[in-house]
């Protein structure tokens, strides 16, 4: 009922402010310009950026995540919980992780307000409806949503078309990997109306066992235009079913059942005694996002946006936990199990809704750009378990009992001033100015035990944060050439799991400060261009992976008081005096460093019990999952509706926790991608028709992109006294490939 009514609001609140347009004499906005503009850089902005263009991403989306789009842009690693780029996949950007990367949709913020993170596979083939994506590394201009301590990555969904069209997709390759994908608009009606749809499906087995994954997702849009306004009404969203892959596996398990290796779900039958597997082990999940748009120009010089939006998702998933304490999930029976310990199926859930507003208004002068802008917005989570079944269990059991509960609330406010100023032959100065409110509150039990209180852990967080973020820089843009130089502040509260997982009341969970400097140079001539950006991103308690997982795979951060990251950014793009060839390099070159750096390890004794915690202390030690070389190559080949590119990508090596230590290390890897389309002439009643293949990891280099590393000390059976680790590792696909066609009509 609340999403229902909250987007009737929004549409009415366009057509009321519609009504109220500008006269006709005023300047026109065409549909395929207008755009939700105000947090965008441009050739004058002094931060480092890359765009991608629709044709980019139409030409490699074949059904991957968009992280995996945008992972040949400089500095960006993507991985996969399956193995092949469908499911459950993340990026990270200059080695910061997906909390501290801000994702919006035409201005609105994506990322999940307490997880900080974007579940990209519940927007799957979004890249379908996208018109081109900016990614801003470094802090870049002030944005709605969190704060962006690595990056940020504003995506702007597909422009109401001028002209009708219709076009299918399908996709099938290894892995029974496939995408089906149909797009319909009316192009523009009666001067003034248009309307666009999509509709996807998507399913794989994926690389890992049992990793499968069944994605639906739909695109709409309704746009209303006339001179000086634009009113878009759209709604995108999707549905999956995604069996679990976050358990990773250890080297011992590789080399024993091979790589593919899956260990979630897995238990040991009762009646054979034999390994088998949890069947249902799957994650499920929906959600909608609903916006409503206004662009409308208020007089010669100033223009108006006006965004209202809403997000609602819900879904559990259901997971074998084998060998458990039951006390630990609120049952008080007894069981035919040693120490009081069975196996159990657990259902988690998560219904969350996520709304707001935003506005800004801009004005232009001459020289003068001014921007104003501001948003609010609130985010509602609702947070609880259930017990489904446990074996062998003596004691009344209630079907589906809760065993936690909690509510998460936050409001995000923020507002800011942002102006960019040109003088001289090619100079402008920039400056922004914003301030950013939050208040963010849980309460109820949490889905850990405590043995010292003999029940959950009582959640109890109310957080109230200030921040202000300035930014100023300097940009020369004349000629061929291009020079900036910033500095720019970020604060970040910490997420969810830094109060619900491995939290520690003597050490709080501290907001996050960072000072970003950077400096770039770039050169751009018809048949080189090339670009530098130098960066130093100084932070204080900067909230680093540890290395660990919670019980619910999600990765776990640490504060540290002093680190930094800094590195060189290399881009190089040779078009050799033809129009079928052109040749594109991007190198990131760094060091990530914690100054000092305390260990703490858990000294199991007898019974598994916590009978000490061992400090271990290091002085300027690599930041985990941060490589300190990445480099992209592509050879890029056009004649006559041949289109090849054969895609490089190098990524050194990373630690999976904050040591340094060979122990925890990811090897480096190498990566090559080959792509090959082919537009057919013109057929009868077809517009066109393109078909593709592409081969992923052409020469099956075997290798992993994530993983896990949770360190432990056991003084008791260990004679060398020295800190041992689980560890798993993120097993990645071997040579695959894809097969497209593609029909416009």
């Amino acid at each position: 009922m609340t999403k229902n009514f909250f987007f009737g609001a929004c549409v009415l609140a366009g057509a009321g402010i519609m009504s109220a347009a500008a006269p006709a004499d005023s300047v026109s906005i065409k549909l395929q310009t207008v755009e939700v503009s105000a947090n965008r850089a441009d050739r004058r902005t002094p931060v480092a950026f890359t765009n991608v263009s629709k044709e980019q991403l139409l030409r490699a989306n074949d059904g991957r995540d968009m992280t995996y789009l945008l992972s040949a842009t400089p500095s960006v690693l993507a991985t996969s919980d399956a193995g092949a780029g469908m499911g459950y996949t993340s990026m990270r950007v200059r080695g910061t992780d997906a909390t501290r990367i801000n994702v919006m949709a035409n201005g609105v913020p994506i990322n999940d307000s307490e997880s900080g993170v974007v579940f990209w596979v519940n927007m799957p083939d979004l890249a379908s409806s996208v018109r081109d994506v900016q990614i801003q590394r470094g802090v870049g201009t002030s944005a709605n949503g969190g704060a962006a301590f690595g990056a940020s990555v504003n995506m702007i969904t597909d422009a109401p078309s001028e002209d009708p069209y219709a076009e299918f997709s399908a996709s099938y390759g290894s892995f029974n990997s496939n995408r089906e994908t149909f797009r319909i608009g009316s192009g523009l009606l009666n001067n003034h109306w248009s309307f666009d749809a999509r509709i996807s499906h998507m399913s794989s087995d994926g690389y890992i066992e049992r990793a499968s994954s069944k994605l639906w997702s739909y695109f709409g849009q309704a746009a209303y235009s006339r001179p000086g306004t634009l009113v878009r009404v759209l709604a995108f969203g999707g549905k999956e079913r995604t069996y679990m892959a976050w358990d990773y596996a250890s080297r011992e398990d590789m080399e024993k059942y091979g790589r593919r290796y899956n260990p979630c779900g897995e238990y040991t039958d009762s009646l054979t005694g034999k390994t088998a597997y949890y069947p249902n082990q799957y994650d499920y999940f929906t959600q909608h996002h609903f916006q409503a748009h206004l662009s409308q120009r208020l007089a010669d010089k100033w223009n108006l946006n006006v965004s209202l939006h809403y997000t609602d998702d819900y879904g559990n998933y259901e997971q074998y936990k084998a060998n458990k304490k039951v006390k630990e999930y609120g049952l008080t029976g007894t069981t035919f199990e040693k120490k009081n310990k069975a196996d159990i199926i657990r259902l988690k859930y998560n219904d969350n809704s996520f709304g707001g507003g935003l506005a800004n208004v801009n004005y232009r002068n001459g020289g003068l750009d001014l921007t104003f802008g501001g948003a609010v917005n609130y985010f509602h989570g609702h947070h609880f378990g259930q017990i489904q079944w446990v074996r062998n269990y003596v004691g009344a059991i209630n079907p589906l009992q809760e065993y936690y509960d909690n509510i998460g609330r936050k409001l995000d406010g923020n507002a800011y001033a942002r102006a960019t100023y040109s003088f001289g032959p090619g100079f402008s100065a920039f400056g922004d100015l914003q301030y950013r409110g939050v208040h963010y509150t849980i309460d109820g039990a949490s889905d850990n035990w405590n043995d010292k209180l003999g029940a959950m852990d009582p959640l109890d967080v109310d957080k109230h944060w200030d921040f202000f973020n300035p930014k100023v820089g300097m940009n020369y843009d004349h000629g061929p050439h291009r020079a900036f130089a910033s500095w720019s502040v970020a604060h970040k509260e910490p997420v969810r799991s830094n109060f619900t997982d491995g939290y520690n009341p003597l050490t709080p969970p501290r907001a996050e400060r960072l000072f970003d400097y950077e400096l770039g140079y770039a050169f751009n001539h018809p048949i080189i261009s090339a670009a530098v950006n130098l960066y130093y991103m100084d932070y204080k308690d900067q909230l680093v992976l540890n290395g660990q997982l919670s019980d619910t795979g999600n990765p776990l951060s640490v504060n540290v008081p002093k680190s930094y990251r800094m590195g060189m950014e290399l881009q190089a793009t040779f078009r050799p005096w033809c129009d079928w060839f052109d040749w594109t390099v991007s190198a990131t070159l760094s060091k990530n460093r914690i100054k000092n750096f305390t260990q703490y390890v858990y000294n199991w004794g007898e019974d598994d019990g916590e009978s000490e915690i061992l400090e271990f202390h290091y002085s300027d030690t690599p930041i985990s999952f941060s490589p300190s070389v990445i480099f992209n190559n592509a050879f890029n080949f056009r004649y006559k509706g041949i289109e090849a590119s054969l895609q490089t990508q190098y990524v050194g090596k990373q630690f999976m926790d904050n040591t340094g230590s060979e122990a925890v290390a990811l090897k480096a890897y190498c990566v090559t991608n080959l792509h090959l389309a082919y537009t057919l002439p013109k057929l009868p009643g077809v517009k066109q028709c393109t078909l593709g293949v592409s081969v992923y990891n052409l020469f099956n280099a075997k290798y992993e992109s994530n993983g896990y590393a949770s360190a432990y000390y056991d003084g008791y059976d260990d004679p060398t006294r020295s800190v041992q680790y689980w560890l798993g590792y993120s097993a990645q696909a071997t040579i695959n490939a894809m097969g497209t066609i593609t029909l416009k009509f």
